[in-house]
């Protein structure tokens, strides 16, 4: 019997928006893995270059299945790079993309707490991560194969399930991502679109996060740990398998799925 569950990814076209690192580089690694054709796009060419680097070193047999592309979600003019992008993956629109996966999100310098919140940088904060997916979503319609078999994923924060003081801003517009992705799936269909509400996860931009708190990385790792039931950590690693499922699930469409290690519950 030839298998059923194992191939499902093999020879699909996969874009990951935020490719680079983190959950980002995760998802991409894990595709590569199943066989996909894969494209990694980020802000900058040298870390594009890198993380090419990283996946063809790991899976030298996937040298010809891995490509990257330079977009700027935060851009005034992110929808023309956007478009630009998937002519790219598509080849000039002669290869549809199965999936999308978002997991875009720059580190942020300013302040998330109500007291400090100002329009400019609450607009700021929305520009990739909510603004950009928006409209990554609006050109991914033009060239996401036309099938129940095809996803849009995003990536958003569990302070949207699980607010905590001080972080009004990043969990407001991670709760304006659940419902966006609703409002997509039912505009986008028959392409399934859900999001991935990730917990803390040991990336570069947790990293980058907690510096800017002022915070040591032991101790920061040490409170993360506090907040989940499981006293953990998550890994990229973690997340990736929820993406992957995400695009293999066939019958599973605008919802969010809650990736924290039990956070909401503790």
């Amino acid at each position: 019997m030839p298998p059923k569950y194992i191939n499902k990814l093999e020879g699909k076209s996969v874009l990951v928006v935020g490719g680079t690192s983190g959950i980002g580089f995760a998802i991409a690694e894990a595709c590569v893995e199943f066989g996909a054709r894969v494209v990694v796009a980020s802000r900058t060419r040298e870390k594009i270059d890198h993380a090419i680097r990283r996946l063809i070193e790991a899976y030298p047999e996937a040298a010809g299945r891995v490509r990257g592309y330079v977009v700027d979600l935060h851009s005034d003019d992110c929808e023309t790079g956007i478009t630009a992008l998937f002519e790219f993956v598509t080849h000039g629109g002669r290869d549809p993309v199965d999936h999308v996966a978002e997991t875009a999100g720059e580190v942020f310098s300013g302040s998330m707490a109500l007291r400090d919140a100002t329009p400019a940088g609450i607009a700021d904060f929305c520009r990739t991560r909510f603004i950009g997916a928006a409209v990554l979503a609006k050109v991914a319609e033009r060239y996401l194969r036309r099938a129940h078999t095809s996803s849009f994923t995003m990536t958003c924060g569990a302070g949207a399930f699980k607010p905590v003081p001080g972080f009004v801003v990043g969990a407001s517009v991670s709760g304006a991502k659940d419902a966006l992705a609703r409002s997509l799936a039912v505009e986008m269909k028959p392409v399934r679109v859900n999001v991935v509400s990730a917990g803390a996860v040991r990336t570069e931009l947790l990293e980058h996060t907690t510096l800017n708190l002022g915070m040591g990385q032991e101790a920061a790792m040490d409170m993360f740990r506090g907040v989940s039931l499981l006293d953990r950590v998550g890994d990229p690693e973690d997340l990736a398998e929820t993406y992957l499922s995400l695009m293999r699930n066939h019958f599973v469409t605008g919802i969010t799925v809650q990736v924290d290690g039990g956070m909401v519950l503790k």
